[in-house]
């Protein structure tokens, strides 16, 4: 079995075995990981991921097996892909740079680093496909996740999503970022058991279909799980047959000293079926009995049951959760750019000024309104003072956008996470993580939050920030 240290794109190998063959090894770097544009055509994005990308940092090491398989690799005229002084090179490899990182459950917008890394250029390089892979697929989920939480009126959603997942390690990653995101349960016992989440489930239509009848299929499941039992209603007719089969069974368990927990609507208009199913629950004296839905939900199907007057209470949401699928969705497209080599600040120019870096060593501060809601995020220079005083913002896509924000509540975003290699940040529990999201997600407007046609967030460079790029950009074009 080989190691995560082989989780990389091939070019990391050789833009490393490059520099070291000229004369690299020791000029020093600073990159930038950021995402250009929210997913889901929303208004924000929440970073999650961050543990287990730098726990694949800390661990990455080049064993034997490793080493052989790269020294197998042939370049052209059947020569070796990989010098013995580069493989060499790699078995004493350790990352020994210093990481910032933005909390996972902070809300996040485009343009702003979620991760910075600062050390050898060799070293940064390597690392830059698996901090990638695990940030922007869990920003991604995580953000999915949070959206649909938000749709649900902050309701109960639960994570239904392992078997369309993009295989075992998706699902298990994807059942981790979703609870980050509002996820508060899920049908996969590993991510339950690995992360401390809920696990929860029913049965299937194949469960009502092994029995002579629906009602007897109820019944054996209710003498099972009687004390969290859930009935799937909608094998053959929901309103005609279901319903009243689990009405039916729900009276035999409450003589027994039980209550039926709930019904699961899995097809059909859930809006209408979860109001008729409120409306025959409430008549038959079950009151307690909640309703759970399922079926290729999203965050715009659930603000649509919702506002057709749906009663449904708990969320089963898969597929769309998983895959991070929807109009905008399906990746976050975050990257990692070069800002600074030997301590210059280097600047990616493009005609398409969303594609130009923002050069140098930076730091993020996010500024508050008197309201306690977020007002803008600040990338200044390292050096810079921010949040002490009256700051002028610019956006970096279109210079004629300024703002002036007052001084007040004001935070840096980016914590530190590892110096020279070393861990120096405690990594908070998943529940912590959760409490973080809602707590940020309280703290923004609901112009930014809303589904349709969201506000854009305003994220600036300070001035001096600003003219640094724009001294940059001239000098590069002269």
């Amino acid at each position: 079995m080989f190691s995560d240290a082989l989780l990389t794109d091939l070019y990391e190998f050789t833009m490393a075995m490059g520099y070291l063959e000229h004369n690299k090894a020791e000029d020093t770097a600073v990159f930038d990981l950021y995402f250009r544009h929210n997913p889901f055509r929303g208004g924000y994005a929440i970073a999650a991921g961050l543990e287990n990308a730098v726990r694949a940092v800390i661990g990455m090491k080049f064993g034997v097996r490793e080493i052989d398989f790269l020294r197998s690799l042939q370049g052209g005229s059947a020569k070796p892909l990989f010098s013995e002084s580069f493989l060499e090179y790699l078995s004493a490899f350790r990352f020994r740079g210093d990481l910032w990182a933005v909390p996972e459950g902070t809300v996040v917008f485009p343009h702003e680093p979620l991760l910075q890394v600062r050390g050898n250029l060799i070293e940064c390089q390597i690392i830059e496909s698996i901090l990638l892979c695990h940030l922007n697929f869990q920003t991604l989920i995580a953000t999915k996740a949070a959206r649909m939480w938000e749709a649900s009126h902050h309701g109960a959603v639960v994570e239904f999503g392992l078997r369309r997942a993009a295989g075992p390690d998706g699902a298990v990653y994807a059942c981790r970022a979703a609870h980050i995101g509002g996820a508060e349960a899920t049908s996969n016992v590993k991510g339950a058991a690995l992360f401390g989440i809920a696990p929860t489930g029913t049965h299937a239509h194949s469960w009502i279909q092994s029995f002579p009848s629906e009602v007897d299929a109820f019944r054996a499941f209710a003498q099972s799980f009687a004390d969290n039992c859930v009935l799937l209603v909608d094998t053959y007719d929901v309103l005609e047959s279901g319903i009243p089969n689990a009405i039916r069974v729900a009276r035999e368990m409450r003589q027994g000293g039980h209550e039926l927990f709930g019904i699961r609507l899995d097809s059909g208009d859930l809006a209408f079926l979860s109001k008729r199913a409120r409306e025959m629950l409430d008549q038959a004296g079950l009151n307690q009995v909640r309703i759970v839905a399922s079926n290729e939900l999203d965050e715009f199907v659930i603000s649509d049951i919702l506002a057709q007057g749906g009663r449904i209470d708990i969320w089963g949401v898969g597929t769309r959760l998983v895959t991070g699928s929807g109009e905008g969705g399906c990746a976050l497209g975050g990257v990692y750019k070069l800002v600074e080599h030997n301590g210059r600040p280097k600047i990616k120019l493009s005609s398409n000024p969303e594609k130009m870096t923002n050069p140098g060593f930076k730091k993020v501060v996010r500024f508050y309104g008197r309201d306690g809601l977020m007002e803008a995020d600040v990338l200044a220079q390292r050096s810079e003072e921010v949040g002490e005083r009256e700051v002028l913002i610019i956006d970096p896509n279109n210079p004629l956008r300024r703002k002036k924000l007052n001084a007040g509540q004001s935070v840096d975003l980016l914590c530190p996470v590892l110096e020279n290699g070393k861990q120096v940040y405690d990594f908070p529990s998943l529940k912590e993580i959760c409490r973080r999201r809602a707590d940020q997600l309280s703290h923004l407007h609901e112009s930014y939050r809303r589904l349709h046609m969201p506000h854009e967030y305003k994220v600036g460079l300070t001035l001096a920030l600003w003219r640094q790029k724009e001294l940059m950009f001239d000098q590069e074009i002269v």
